[in-house]
Parts: structure tokens; sequence; C-alpha cells
């Protein structure tokens, strides 16, 4: 007797309870980009004429640490993210800019006042930044993601450059920087125009709906396998479609607009031909007209207590079996197999019908000949 083994995993709760307060420095690696970001601040830059610039007092409540904001956007626009609501939504989802953040969360406005406030100060130093990254070696920072543009690196042999170099060098990211910060300053204003200027669409993608939508959509499935299965299939076909605003209707071809469809029903009416009268009505769900040939004469009976001797339809009726269920009941149908554009090339023989005729020609001949076409 065999017994199966079962599989081995590591342990994998969510919800635990975490034994030791974390350590942020423990969710980047030494070498991630951020950690230069932060330490050019950190270390090489002066900060002074931007902490001169705070006047709050004490009392009221506490700024963020200019620190925090110039990071996270120093580090946002060298990875090529010059959207201040993304760089909020970042520093709940992203770990280097979450890191660069201390964990904390600056709305989207105030890392926007922020750079306005201190434009050129951030030119200043994301200057700086850029330089010391680009005599790191740091290939990848300093991408701007909207048109592809790159920072170089120096990865020549050669590490000396002659000053004119320096200086072409020094002008070439000074101009780079220009246009990354323009490109943020314009994302900035497209973002205000499209989503408002305090909503921050990236913070809360969900509609607030989402809960309501999601039962629809479980109701909708459920109710499309329960009217797949009444068909007696065991799966649903992926193409059936489920309507939200009305399950009831389905998509059906609009009468007389070949091509067009609409979502609705099929409303069916049958008319006594001498008086004009409707007699009976039918509204179904079905789109061709041929399944409903003889469940509107069923209609007609119950409503009426007598079937028609007669009944005229279209070649959109044309149904054998409909056809010869209601013939054994005594109802004479007059149907075309054909629509009239059809018809008048389609063959018909003239005489006596041969005994093998099949159904179709039978009928061509019945609708052309003429008692057909007085009736």
């Amino acid at each position: 007797m065999s017994t199966s083994k079962k599989p081995v995993f590591r342990k994998y709760d969510p919800h635990q309870t975490l034994i030791l307060p974390p350590d942020l420095n423990d969710w980047l690696p030494e070498e991630h980009v951020a950690r230069v970001v932060a330490h050019v601040v950190d270390e090489f830059l002066d900060l002074e004429p931007l902490i001169a610039t705070y006047q709050n007092e004490e009392g009221g409540s506490p700024a963020f640490d200019p620190r925090l904001p110039l990071k996270v956007l120093l580090y946002g626009y060298s990875v090529g993210v010059p959207s201040a609501r993304r760089l909020e939504k970042a520093t709940w989802d992203d770990v280097a800019t979450r890191w660069l953040a201390a964990d904390q969360h600056p709305h989207f406005t105030t890392l926007n006042r922020f750079r306005l406030r201190n434009l050129q100060f951030i030119d200043d130093l994301f200057l700086q930044v850029l330089k010391l990254c680009q005599e790191a070696g740091l290939v990848r920072l300093g991408r701007v993601a909207l048109d592809g543009t790159k920072i170089k690196a120096s990865a020549s042999k050669h590490k000396s450059r002659t000053y004119e170099k320096i200086e072409a060098d020094e002008e070439a990211l000074r101009r780079q920087v220009r246009r990354i910060l323009r490109e943020a300053e314009r994302v900035g204003q497209e973002e205000d125009e499209l989503y408002g200027k305090d909503k921050n669409p990236y913070m809360h993608p969900l509609p607030p709906d989402w809960k309501e939508r999601l039962k629809r959509l479980r109701e909708a499935r459920k109710a499309v396998e329960e009217r797949e299965k009444k068909k007696g299939k065991k799966e649903p076909d992926p193409k059936t479609q489920y309507n939200f605003t009305d399950p009831d209707s389905r998509i059906m071809q609009e009468s007389g607009n070949k091509g067009a469809h609409i979502q609705g029903y099929n409303a069916q009416a049958a008319v006594d031909a001498k008086s004009q009268v409707i007699v009976s009505t039918l509204l179904t769900q079905g789109n061709p007209n041929n399944q409903h040939l003889a469940p509107m004469m069923g209609e007609m009976e119950r409503t009426l207590g007598t079937l028609p001797r007669k009944v005229l339809v279209d070649a959109g009726y044309f149904s054998e079996a409909q056809i010869r269920q209601l013939q054994a009941r005594g109802v004479e149908v007059f149907c075309p197999p054909e629509p009239s554009r059809v018809a008048e090339s389609a063959p018909c023989q003239r005489g006596r019908p041969p005994l093998d005729e099949r159904f179709t020609a039978r009928m061509r001949r019945k609708v052309r000949s003429r008692r057909g076409r007085r009736d």
C-alpha cells in the first residue's frame, strides 16, 4: 500500500505578529540606489539653506524633516517617477521609497509644495547627486521613463578627463536635471487637471462600491451557470453574455438592419389578417424567429381557445420541424424558405411535384403557386 507524501513549504503567515520591532535597514540590499541617494543627502549636501526656510514655531503642527521629501523626490526623479501622486503611493508600496521615507507617508500635495518652494535648491542638489552617481558608475540612475533618455555613467578605462570635458559633462547633466524637473512640473499640472488638486487615484485605485460590484459579479456568474445548466450544459460557454442592468435581456440582431445589434428582447405579435387586430403577443429572449412559430401558435390557442386555419409568416420563421408540428394539428403554414431578395434566383420546379421532393422545395413551390400568392 503506497502512501503519498505531502509537499513541504516554508511557513507562510501574512498575519503573523513580529516578535521584535522591524529594522528598516534590513529592507534593502547594501548596494541599492536608494541607499546612495540617502547617503549623498546625509553626508555630502549642505542642507542649512534648506532648513533655514522653515519658520514654523513650537507648539504648531511639526513639519516633515526636509530630508524626507528631498530624498523621496530625488530618488523618484532618478528612477523616472516624476509624479508626486505616484511617489505618495510608493511610500506605501515600494520598499525603497518606504525606506527613504522612514515609513512615513507625506501627501502628494506636501511633496509638490516642497518641490515648488525649493525648486532652485533641488535643481542644484539633484545635479550633485547625479554627478556623484555618475562617478560611482550607477548606469541606471537618472533614467527618464517618458522619453528613455539616460544619464551615462563613466565606463571608460581612462579615469582622467580634461577640464573642458568635465565642464561639458556637467552642463549635459544640468540640462538633464532641468528636463527631469520640467517633466515633474508637467506631470503635476496634468494630474491636477485630470484628477483634481487634492485627489490621488493611485492611493485608492478601487472604486468605493467595489464590494457591491464584486457581489454583482458573483451573482452574474451564478445566474449564467444556472441558465446554462437548464440547457443541459455542464459548463457555460465563455462567450455567454450577461447584462447587469437588465439580466433578462439578450444581445440580438436589430430588425431590418443587418450587422447591427441591440441589447433587448424579441417581441412577437400575431395579427388577424382581415380585421388587423392583434390576437396574440409574446416577449422572448431568443434571437432567431424560427424558434417562435409553434410557441406563438400555442400562446394564441391558450388565449383564444383555438388555432388558426392558416398562418402567413416570412422566411425568418422557416423551420421544418415547427412547420410540420403545426401542420400535424391542422394549421396550414405559408412560409418561404428564403427572403424575397433571394427567392427570385432560387430554383422552383413547376408542374406535378415529384414524390421525393424535399420539404424546402415543396414549400417554395407552395408559396409561389397562384393560391400561395393570393393567400
